[in-house]
């Protein structure tokens, strides 16, 4: 079978073969995690002279068994130390841990599978080759993130092939905290000195990780965009909702500036569904939550397709979000190859926004704080519920895929 060449700023959804054309490196680290990927990258460019050489790649890319041999037979076999993070367990990547597994330890590669979330994993722990106490370092550097942790990363993960390089313990980092482009640590009084005395405010609530990597221009434009409107954006960043720090700030901001509407751009859900429900973080902020998307595809992609976004982020950010309550506004970003990184050999990805989209859910918002202001008796809302013509029992029956 033919081997596509990986498209820069594409996220393979593994249905095609594809080369990542990389050559052997010291040192391989896999993650799912774009925002990672490029920390880690940022994190290698400052290790100077005569650090360990490094490889980068996206999961994402090698979902087709094909794509997996491919790549332990040109890198993984030539490696030193492998570090593989590995968000769902096993179930999510089976064969690339099997044939990741048998390939380190026929080779005697010190191979590190760690958990993509802060949750242990018992069988990612078993099926490792590194010693328990160096794995579960190298996790805890990227559980808390950043680029000081990245460097000690590589520092301690060079230390493991015996090349000593500096590293420090891995640092917490704030799990959650006020954005505003600019400032270091924004405060509630420093951002209500940009906003608009009794302008309706809208949180915009997103992950962590866009900050740690620098990787906020949507959030940028969705600022801009609903000052535009004559609003007050409210930037919040989270690690996740489920997360209890992230969900106690969130609740003690919306108690102190009280929303009209939030935007979300974080994925997934709070509640289970089948199960009894679970209050969000935005419970006590009854207003509209409106789900934006920062989707994992790329944008050309997409606009050339018939099949709107693709299942995981229909998933992500459209089905699993339904669950808690949120109402779908659209897609307002892509991920696309800011740069190509010749030391770690990968495609550095960043969100590009779309500005016309944006736009659109800033004007969005806008109309549903004017509702959330209009007296009751004045407001005149309608419901258009799709009707399917086999059978009247599927009116109603529908998921937006926009």
């Amino acid at each position: 079978m033919h081997l596509l060449a990986a498209q820069p700023g594409a996220v393979s959804d593994g249905e095609e073969a594809v080369d990542l054309g990389q050559t052997p490196g010291d040192m391989v680290v896999l993650s799912a995690a774009d925002t990672e990927l490029a920390c880690l990258a940022a994190a290698q460019g400052r290790a100077g002279v005569g650090a360990p050489t490094l490889r980068l790649a996206n999961l994402m890319h090698l979902g087709h068994p094909l794509s997996v041999d491919g790549y332990v037979d040109d890198v993984i076999r030539h490696a030193r130390l492998v570090v593989v993070r590995l968000l769902g367990g096993t179930g999510y990547w089976r064969y690339g841990v099997e044939q990741l597994v048998a390939a380190c330890r026929a080779g005697d590669i010190p191979l590190a599978l760690l958990p993509g979330d802060d949750q242990p994993d018992a069988e990612l722990d078993r099926l490792s080759t590194m010693p328990r106490e160096a794995a579960h370092r190298l996790w805890q550097y990227c559980v808390h993130g950043g680029l000081d942790n990245a460097v000690s990363f590589l520092g301690f993960a060079a230390g493991q092939i015996g090349e000593e390089r500096p590293w420090r313990e891995p640092a917490p980092l704030v799990r959650a905290g006020l954005y505003w482009p600019g400032e270091a640590a924004p405060g509630l009084d420093s951002l209500r000195a940009q906003w608009r005395d009794g302008a309706p405010v809208v949180p915009i609530v997103f992950y962590r990780a866009l900050v740690q990597a620098a990787n906020t221009a949507p959030i940028d434009g969705l600022i801009e965009a609903l000052a535009a409107q004559g609003l007050n954006p409210l930037p919040i960043h989270v690690t996740s909702l489920k997360d209890p720090v992230s969900a106690a700030l969130i609740a003690e901001l919306l108690a102190e500036a009280p929303p009209s509407v939030v935007l979300n751009a974080t994925g997934f859900a709070v509640a289970t569904p089948g199960r009894e429900a679970v209050e969000s973080p935005f419970h006590h902020g009854d207003c509209p939550v409106l789900q934006v998307v920062f989707s994992g595809g790329n944008q050309a992609a997409w606009r050339d397709g018939t099949r709107g976004l693709g299942p995981r982020d229909i998933a992500m950010n459209v089905a699993l979000p339904e669950v808690d309550g949120r109402i779908l506004a659209r897609a307002v970003s892509f991920k696309a190859a800011a740069r190509y990184d010749a030391a770690t050999q990968c495609d550095v990805v960043a969100y590009e926004p779309v500005p016309d989209r944006i736009d659109f859910t800033a004007e969005l918002a806008g109309a549903w704080a004017r509702l959330r202001h209009t007296p009751l008796a004045e407001r005149r809302v309608a419901l258009v519920l799709a009707n399917y013509p086999n059978r009247d029992g599927r009116i109603g029956n529908g998921v937006g895929l926009d």
